[in-house]
């Protein structure tokens, strides 16, 4: 079909080929036509009665979705592939129903303005429909259909009201005598004066008498049980509600020639779910009683019959009168459910691409749009078919105005989709709407705080829209599509109660304000676990740096406990706009400098820690960053100049930290302890041990003291004191690392048990983000490995240049004191020479000078030239149990040959 809209664009109509390009919705056609099949099976079962008003209901299925999601589209394309099998899409398949008629019957809920007229014109385009595929009265139903008609229309003929209305164009014409002719047919049957053939009521009145008296006749002409009842009751709205039961009787008795299924398509079903539910309960009546025909109906929201919730607004609700609508066991009423409800979801990337590729095309069949045009129109929608009209409707625009169109004309939301968004909100919904549009997923709390409501009634509402999905099994198990809050966030200014910028503010303040107690309450409860912590600083950063709310409140709080764990999550904030001509981020709040402060901190474990410092120099610099939380920026950037060997910059840092006296200062304090040990005055920083406690990791550290004295017992069991405690703490990441150590020190003495020490550190690290403690393990590896032959030399060449890369040269003396540990259990003196050698440069500047030391020790040299290392004992002491390892390490090699 052409797009006329597309065709008036341009004086050249050859220039410009627009057509309705469909995507494909193939799913839906195999859910229409696996529900078309059961219904067929049973209304063809030989139980099947059109006169049970008890059994339950299955001959309805439900698709729901967003406005502009393309349910009109699927129902249009749904009547057109049940009308003929050449409409159907190639990609559907084969047809249903084979060796059934099919009469599709779609109708437009959303064009009528009241509810008397609304239900009447859903009554009479499906007796239309039928005059025109069946094309004989049907007796008994005609009858009350046109006594209620002279009755509720005195002097106003059906065929006018056809004509002027339009319903199904020339075959509605067909009714008004088909009408006339069941009239006749009965007064004739009866044997009526012919003056009364004309007067349906009066007619009707001698059809009800010859019912009562079980003529043969009058029962063969209208012989639904119901019938008499139907035809005595005052013909009003109530009255035609309940004649469709004639109709499915009328149908069920048509001679096989004539026989048919109507498949009544009902779109824009919302506009019946008025305050009151008038016309959805006339509505769901009539799908009741015709249980011989097959329904798809098609609205914005879900059909709520077979939930409990209606009992007394509508006739049959609950899950016993429509188990294919009721919600999956167990679930709440505001979950998806029903087998046979179904969310029209989103086009995929490769849908919309396909659908602007065919919508407009050149006189040659290309396609008009370009594939960069396509890129960023499609990423914007977010696969909202709505979106991809507008965005052909604006190309044409732009076009006609005598410009190219370019691809920065399409990097924006529409206002109408807005409109379409908030017509058939409440006042209260569209608030929370607006306000749950700034999280990124919420729950029903969430939503409520955000918009400053006392109640969450609205917000309850709100999450039953399909406009909302949910994942039961997230954080927070709501969010709002992804082309609806674009929209919503780009461009509010056109709606009527549009928000200002203070409006916005106010709310983003109320939804950060919401997420810290969430956070709080919940890490006060110990239940929280890291992922909810992470999920509320990534919000809570986005959320007050969007908005420039300055007081971070529980943000710090929270950056402290994300650092606490050692587990380096990516926080993963927003990207700020470049400024302009620079290609560089904009920071100018101080959730700008947290946020890349946490990331400079996590990126850490991926990046060369020279672009970690740099980074966190830079975050420095700015000076935005309240002072408790610069005391991180000063605490990480230390610990970067550490592991780049610039060890007199991070003293300098470290005591820094450690004089503000913050809560960074025990960590400070480690940090210096670690530098004295780092430079060989082992004395120095035993002394600060007493002091560091938990915070400190004063267990980690004393062992890491201790083993280069080779006093392996006292630093395994501190070693297991550090895992311990931080089991107790619950700090996964402190306790992978407390373990790394553990396998370090075991390695050394005893290659058996470190067999498992390694292999329960690799899978405490798994999960985890810590790479230089990964390297460190697979340095315990390679000391466990010492002196056989798995490879050693390969896996120090790989090992090494991974160091490397991740800027940790603070490994390479350990690595290099593994590789003579290995020459001297192997009593290769060349190569130890030579190991030697490389770690003496390594250690040129007096860091880790003790590994060279340690060397000689093993192998029993001499050192060349005095140490400057303050053992905590005597050189000859350390240097006897350092050989002592050497001599059990040979040892045990000769008894494993």
């Amino acid at each position: 079909m052409a797009d006329l809209r597309a065709l008036f664009s341009s004086n050249d109509p050859s220039g410009v080929q627009s057509a309705e390009a469909f995507t494909n919705r193939q799913l839906q056609w195999s859910l229409v036509a696996a529900a078309l099949g059961e219904h067929l099976q049973t209304i063809a079962a030989p139980g099947f009665d059109v006169e049970d008003l008890e059994s339950a209901r299955t001959n309805v299925i439900a698709f729901y979705g967003v406005g502009g999601v393309g349910k009109s589209t699927l129902l249009r394309k749904l009547e057109a592939a049940l009308t003929a099998a050449d409409q159907r899409p190639q990609q559907w398949g084969t047809a249903i129903g084979a060796g059934e008629r099919l009469l599709p019957v779609r109708i437009d809920l959303s064009r009528s303005a009241s509810t008397g007229s609304d239900f009447e014109r859903v009554v009479l385009t499906i007796r239309l429909a039928l005059a025109g595929a069946v094309g004989r009265p049907l007796p008994g139903f005609d009858l009350a259909l046109r006594r209620y008609w002279d009755a509720q229309h005195p002097g106003e003929p059906l065929e006018d009201y056809i004509r002027r209305t339009g319903l199904l164009g020339k075959v509605g014409q067909l009714l008004p005598g088909q009408l006339q002719e069941a009239v006749t047919e009965v007064a004739g049957s009866l044997q009526l004066p012919g003056m009364i053939g004309s007067a349906a009521g009066q007619v009707a009145t001698a059809l009800v008498h010859a019912l009562r008296e079980r003529r043969e006749r009058a029962r063969a002409l209208a012989g639904a049980a119901r019938t008499a009842a139907l035809l005595e009751a005052d013909p009003d709205l109530e009255a035609l509600s309940f004649y469709p039961h004639l109709l499915a009787w009328e149908i069920s008795r048509l001679p096989d020639k004539k026989a048919l299924v109507p498949v009544i398509l009902l779109d824009t079903f919302e506009d019946t779910e008025d305050r009151h539910r008038d016309l959805e309960r006339l509505l769901q009546r009539l799908v009741w009683l015709l249980p011989n025909c097959f329904f798809v109906i098609a609205g914005r929201n879900r059909l709520a019959w077979g939930e409990a919730d209606l009992e007394g607004q509508l006739d049959y609700t609950g899950p016993a009168c429509w188990p294919g609508l009721a919600p999956h066991g167990g679930q709440p009423a505001h979950a998806a459910g029903g087998s046979a409800q179904h969310l029209l979801g989103d086009f995929s990337e490769a849908d919309c691409d396909a659908y602007l590729a065919r919508r407009l095309t050149t006189a040659d069949g290309q396609p008009l749009i370009g594939p960069d045009i396509r890129a960023v129109i499609t990423a914007r929608s977010h696969g909202l078919p709505l979106h991809l009209d507008l965005a052909v409707a604006r190309f044409l625009e732009i076009r006609r105005s005598g410009r190219t169109p370019v691809t920065a004309d399409f990097d924006h939301s529409f206002p109408a989709l807005i409109a379409r968004t908030l017509s058939d909100l409440t006042d209260d919904e569209r608030h929370v709407l607006r306000s749950a549009s700034l999280l990124d997923a919420f729950d029903l709390d969430l939503a409520t705080q955000a918009a400053g409501l006392t109640h969450q009634s609205a917000a309850r509402r709100l999450v039953e829209r399909p406009m909302i999905s949910e994942d039961p099994y997230a954080i927070w198990p709501y969010h709002l599509h992804g082309g609806i809050r674009t929209a919503l966030q780009d461009d509010d200014s056109h709606a009527a109660d549009r928000w200002t910028e203070a409006d916005w503010h106010q709310a983003a303040t109320r939804a950060l304000a919401a997420l810290g107690r969430q956070w709080q309450q919940t890490s006060a409860a110990a239940a929280g676990g890291r992922a909810f912590l992470v999920a509320c600083l990534r919000q809570g950063l986005r959320l007050a740096r969007d908005h420039h709310l300055e007081d971070l409140t529980w943000l710090s709080d929270a950056a402290y406990a994300y650092i606490d764990d050692s587990v380096w999550e990516p926080i993963a904030p927003p990207v700020p706009t470049p400024a302009s001509g620079s290609g560089r981020p904009v920071t100018d709040t101080a959730a700008d400098a947290l946020a890349e402060l946490l990331t400079a901190i996590s990126r850490r474990q991926h990046e060369h820690r020279e672009r970690t410092a740099r980074r966190l120099t830079t975050v420095l610099d700015q000076g935005l960053l309240p002072p408790e939380t610069a005391e991180l920026a000063w605490y990480y950037r230390a610990k970067a100049y550490k592991d780049l060997g610039r060890t007199a910059e991070s003293l300098q840092g470290m005591q820094h930290v450690a004089a503000v006296g913050g809560r960074m200062a025990s960590r400070a304090r480690r940090g210096m302890a670690n530098l004295a040990r780092i430079r060989g005055d082992f004395p120095t920083a035993l002394a600060a041990v007493p002091s560091l406690g938990w915070t400190g990791r004063q267990h980690r550290v004393h062992a890491d003291i201790l083993w280069p004295q080779a006093d392996f017992t006292a630093a395994i069991h501190l070693c297991e004191a550090a895992r311990a405690e931080a089991e107790q703490h619950q700090a996964p990441g402190e306790q992978a690392i407390a373990q790394t150590r553990l396998a370090l020190v075991v390695a050394f003495t005893d290659p058996g048990r470190a067999d498992q020490e390694i292999e329960l550190a690799r899978q405490l690290l798994e999960p985890l983000q810590q790479r230089a403690t990964t390297l460190l393990l697979h340095v315990a590896g390679l000391v466990r490995d010492a002196g056989t032959d798995h490879q050693i030399d390969d896996r120090i060449t790989v090992l090494r240049t991974q160091i490397e890369v991740a800027g940790l040269p603070w490994l390479i003396p350990l690595l290099e004191l593994a590789l003579a540990f290995h020459h001297t259990a192997r009593d290769e003196q060349d190569d130890l020479t030579a190991a030697i050698t490389r770690l003496r440069q390594a250690t040129a500047d007096g860091d880790f000078a003790y590994y060279a030391d340690i060397a000689h020790y093993l192998a029993d040299r001499p050192l060349p030239t005095p140490s400057t290392t303050r053992w905590l004992d005597t050189d000859n002491a350390v240097r006897e149990r350092w050989h002592a390892v050497a001599i059990s390490r040979r040892q045990r090699l000769h008894r494993t040959r």
